[in-house]
């Protein structure tokens, strides 16, 4: 993978200052540490940090045609270049490379914006056509590659890889946008939709901005879509076959390399299937590494490693808090608040230490239904529908209000959520399930001078939108779409991307290939609501792994937050209402911030999860604002 920045006048074209590129370039220097290069022309220009993974010997970028009218910047990678090689090379098509990245020139001067739906890869790209004189931006389906954009005072189109590319250009405006704050105190992430620095967009996944001199600048474009409404015919011998089929296509296409490369080995089923299908296609041993959890006896990674005899490096998951803070705080840019983003920062580094591209098992909760949430919503949809509309709110309504609130009950008493989401609409009520911190905690949180500036804006109405639009005949599918769209992208891809790229390392996803994922989706629901999600691919991988490894229940990698908002992090919650930064916003309660952190320390209450997320949130803005 690697880092692009950019700069394009849509109005006149304006000389630039190369200087200006190559600062943006040089804030996201981490994410390629193998060469560097700058493209310049009148209006135009392009900038490029390099992790060789392909052709390293050539492959140099910016890259252009001969003729100079073509330049481009890849972030990522065309898995299947070589077959679009050869389709351009039949039409005539002459390289001069065997970088992946050359295929964009050739193939947007044969087919323009066409030629997206012929890659399967994770990118993000920018290309300039002097004779359109134009500027094409393109993101990849699922979102595994990021791509921000900002119109800077002077009219300029500016791009980059991460925020901190475009906030090393001195002309961007920087004020802190409430709605995205509203939205990752809710979602525990910035969704796509949203930045925290106002005026700047994310491209989103499966979308491209086609930028032309002298016209107004449009709206992106979306050019590719996942489909729920259709069904696969076929046995389930059959839909097994072609799932391990197509992951296996899919494993294939992303080993290769000309540098060191391996496998994320988590506690998984699917990282443990990628590095058996990897272990088949390999002559050699294959790469694999851990961060072990304190386990008694042979963990799953450590079964999976002697089982493949592959080349496996573990280490502990002792992490250290307080460094784990700033480190993530500086590579998020803005804050992500998963628990499970410190040890996959730490898998990143040690994977990093012996490889440069490594296959990674995201996106299975996502892809194959395997987060409760969405099998409880369809559950619940099924009751929902039994009952009309008017009577289902008055009746689960009423019942709701004499359970009990919150936590102290037993757990066979904890149905006041439910209760109240049956008695929701379905999409208000999924949009709920998927909040980390309740509506009303986070208007409590607030200031009135924030509740009127957010206006009644709510995390939750991202969700209800997406799965009201989804196209998809059932409740599940509904709430897979929407967390395609929205959790996917917003929280593991940036996850993914940003700690291993904060690492120097590629991280590939086999399982967002986007020929396994559209056809997952047409698989019948019976067999994508069992067994976590995963039961068909345990019953694809049954014959590769051993039953004791299938069955052992997989490890989270989370980050005691709670033990370390009470230990080593206690005084940085305390400060929090302190910082001088929040007082200024005047957004925030911090009378209350500062009980949440009393409450915690004290033990009167579990808040570790949202000091955590304050913490990152005021570390995030101090960074961009301070």
């Amino acid at each position: 993978m690697s880092g692009i920045v950019g700069m394009f006048y849509p109005g006149m074209a304006k000389p630039i200052d190369p200087a200006r590129i190559v600062a943006m370039r040089e804030a996201i220097a981490h994410r390629g540490r193998d060469g560097s290069g700058v493209w310049c022309v009148a209006g135009v220009g392009l900038g490029h940090r390099r992790l060789a993974t392909i052709d390293v010997a050539g492959g140099v970028q910016p890259m252009a045609l001969p003729d100079q009218r073509l330049a481009v910047v890849l972030d990522g990678a065309i898995y299947n270049f070589r077959a679009v090689r050869a389709e351009l090379e039949a039409r005539g098509a002459c390289f001069t490379s065997e970088s992946d990245v050359e295929v964009l020139l050739h193939g947007w001067r044969v087919w323009g914006p066409e030629m997206l739906p012929r890659l399967n890869g994770a990118f993000a790209f920018a290309l300039y056509d002097a004779d359109r004189q134009s500027l094409f931006l393109a993101r990849d389906r699922l979102g595994e590659k990021p791509l921000h954009i900002a119109e800077l005072a002077d009219g300029a189109i500016a791009f980059a890889s991460e925020l901190k590319g475009l906030l090393a250009h001195p002309m961007l405006r920087r004020a802190a946008d409430i709605g995205a704050v509203e939205a990752y105190i809710g979602l525990g992430y910035v969704p796509d939709a949203h930045c925290l620095v106002a005026g700047v967009e994310k491209l989103a996944a499966g979308h491209f901005l086609l930028v032309q001199r002298g016209r107004p600048v449009p709206p992106p474009v979306r050019w590719w879509d996942i489909d729920f409404s259709r069904r696969a015919p076929g046995r389930t011998r059959d839909l097994k076959a072609e799932l391990l089929e197509r992951l296996r296509g899919a494993v294939r296409l992303r080993m290769a390399s000309e540098v060191p490369s391996g496998a994320l080995l988590t506690g998984s089923i699917e990282s443990a299937g990628l590095v058996a299908l990897m272990a088949d296609a390999s002559k050699a041993a294959v790469q694999s590494c851990t961060i072990e959890e304190g386990v008694d006896g042979e963990s799953r990674a450590q079964a999976i490693a002697r089982r493949f005899a592959t080349r496996h490096r573990s280490n502990s998951a002792e992490l250290d808090p307080a460094q784990m803070l700033e480190v993530l705080a500086s590579a998020f840019d803005e804050p992500l608040a998963d628990a499970s983003a410190p040890a996959a920062y730490a898998l990143s580094a040690l994977a990093r230490e012996s490889m440069t591209v490594a296959l990674s098992g995201e996106g299975a909760a996502a892809v194959l239904a395997g987060q409760c949430r969405a099998r409880d919503f369809a559950r619940q949809d099924r009751v929902r529908g039994l009952l009309p509309a008017d009577l289902r709110a008055r009746l689960f309504g009423a019942v709701a209000q004499i359970y009990p609130d919150g936590d102290a009950p037993p757990q066979p008493l904890r149905l006041r959520p439910m209760l109240e989401a049956l008695a929701m609409d379905g999409a208000d009520a999924y949009a709920r399930m998927t909040m980390v911190t309740r509506a009303d905690l986070r208007t409590r949180l607030f200031s009135d001078a924030a509740r009127q500036a957010l206006e009644g804006e709510r995390a939750e109405a991202l969700y209800a939108r997406a799965l009201r639009a989804a196209p998809a005949r059932s409740a599940l599918d509904r709430a897979r779409y929407a967390d395609i769209k929205l959790w996917l992208p917003g929280s593991r891809l940036a996850q993914l991307d940003r700690t291993s790229m904060a690492a120097g390392l590629e991280a590939r996803a086999p399982l967002l290939d986007h020929t396994l994922v559209e056809f997952v989706a047409t698989l019948p629901e019976a067999l994508r609501s069992r067994g976590q999600g995963r039961w068909l691919l345990r019953r694809a991988l049954d014959p590769w792994l051993p039953r004791a490894v299938l069955r052992r229940p997989s490890s989270a990698g989370v980050a005691p937050l709670d033990a370390w908002l009470r230990t080593a992090l206690a005084g940085a919650a305390g400060d929090i209402a302190r910082s001088s930064l929040l007082m200024q916003t005047g957004w925030f309660d911090l009378r209350m911030m500062s009980q949440l952190a009393d409450d915690h320390r004290a033990g009167r209450a579990n808040h570790g999860a949202l000091l955590w997320q304050l913490l990152l949130l005021e570390r995030a803005m101090t960074r961009l604002f301070a």
